[in-house]
């Protein structure tokens, strides 16, 4: 077994997860970032951080950190740690295409005396299940033997400042007890939070993948309650707040649930809870719920066009914001999509505004074509969607300022304004 004064660490996939624990790294220890894209490569090699993860001066002072997109360079290294995306599929079944692909690159490096850890979101077992096999019919080693594997789930919270890497309890585990102690060891000279040693990959594995399912789950019963509170004429977030006064229960809020996390990770577990028998039922149903609550909006928007008498067909609408969560680039996942496409089945033309997104992107992953602009008197709806903070941040006037006229309609799907300045709010 290594050493930390031996570790040569390399990081697959230098995304949200990967690049902010590489540089993490490379702070104290010889690492490389590996990352297939090499534009990406590039864009780090140049001190910048398109996800904006992970400030220049930070990635500038990382002066064990190196990057490349080249396989032969990661030869030397002995402790490997994968972060690389996990997807699901059109189907909604877990996508581990990414996942399998860095673990070949990872075995054709693989020495006697290695270790590899994952990070990425799975099912419980996946990582014995289908990474080591791979990692051993690929290598020619044995698990165990000659090498060993971890996982330390990610925790990472896109757009969030305050809640960085280092400032997150780690969850560690190791195949063997002393894989466990040398990568919790690992893991707690670069946390201050401190870690948690979890008692098997496995376990590990669970307890990441549950974090999101009840997340998902709350926000689906809050998002259930808001379509019953709309039936009754109440407004959702007026009974919120005063159910709120009671010290136990717990701030949901309804909305669009995306990103790569929530709206995916439940997916994990319903997966393998199928394989081995049970046919979950609160999961799923959350996911049902938080999945139409796009087709639920663009509903509401348009029954109130017809309400109001203001044409369809003719008619201009306006969606403020385009990524998953507030005050971020990331685009995926996004349910915002899921309003877009509903309203331009109805023939409505969509305009959409987002000052985090990089226009080819959107065009590229959704065929979506930004506006830079917001022109007054121009929307006949004009839809907040995503609670960035420069749409925090505009006066009153200026929102009403986009009203094409008087009955035109403005949606906060947030809850971000006071209720007098927007028509109606999720």
């Amino acid at each position: 077994m290594i050493t930390l004064k031996e570790a040569r660490l390399c990081v697959v996939g230098l995304g949200y997860v990967g690049l902010p624990l590489a540089v993490e790294f490379g702070y104290k220890y010889p690492t490389i970032g590996f990352d297939l894209n090499r534009a990406r490569i590039e864009e780090l090699q140049s001190g910048k951080d398109l996800t904006l993860e992970v400030p220049q001066d930070q990635l500038m002072a990382a002066e064990f950190l190196s990057y490349t997109d080249r396989v032969e360079k990661l030869t030397k290294c002995n402790i490997f740690i994968v972060a690389v995306p996990t997807p699901i599929d059109d189907a909604k079944q877990p996508d581990l295409k990414p996942l399998l692909k860095a673990t070949e690159t990872v075995a054709g490096c693989l020495k006697r005396g290695d270790i590899v850890i994952y990070e990425s979101t799975v099912y419980p077992g996946a990582t014995e299940e289908e990474c080591v096999p791979l990692l051993e019919e690929i290598s020619g080693l044995t698990y165990n033997r000659d090498f060993c594997c971890g996982y330390s789930p990610e925790r990472i919270n896109p757009g969030d400042h305050e809640h960085r890497l280092p400032t997150i309890v780690k969850v560690t585990s190791g195949s063997t007890p002393e894989a466990a102690e040398l990568i919790d060891k690992l893991y707690s000279s670069i946390i201050d939070a401190g870690t948690f040693k979890a008692s098997s990959i496995k376990v590990a594995e669970a307890a990441k993948v549950i974090e999101n399912t009840q997340r998902d789950v709350n926000i689906g019963l809050i998002n259930e309650l808001s379509l019953i509170f709309n039936k009754l004429g109440l407004n959702t977030m007026e009974v919120l707040q005063a159910a709120g006064t009671k010290w136990n229960f717990l701030p949901f809020r309804p909305g669009l649930v995306g990103g790569h996390c929530i709206g995916v990770d439940p997916y994990y577990l319903t997966y393998k809870a199928k394989k081995v028998g049970y046919r979950p039922r609160m999961i799923l149903a959350g996911r049902r719920t938080n999945d139409a609550m796009g087709h639920h909006i663009a509903a509401r928007i348009v029954k109130m066009l017809l309400q109001r008498k203001i044409d369809t067909i003719n008619c201009r609408v306006l969606i403020m914001g385009l990524t998953f969560k507030e005050n971020c680039p990331d685009l995926r996942n996004t349910r915002v999509t899921d309003i877009i496409d509903e309203l331009r089945e109805y023939g409505i033309g969509v305009d959409v505004h987002d000052p985090w997104v990089d226009r080819e992107q959107a065009l590229k992953e959704y065929g979506i074509e930004l506006v830079d602009t917001l022109v007054p008197k121009s929307y006949d709806t004009v839809i907040l969607a995503v609670g960035h903070k420069q749409f925090a941040q505009m006066s009153r006037d200026n929102l009403q300022s986009l009203r094409k006229e008087e009955r035109s309609i403005i949606f906060d799907v947030k809850s971000l304004y006071p209720r007098d300045w927007v028509d109606d709010s999720l």
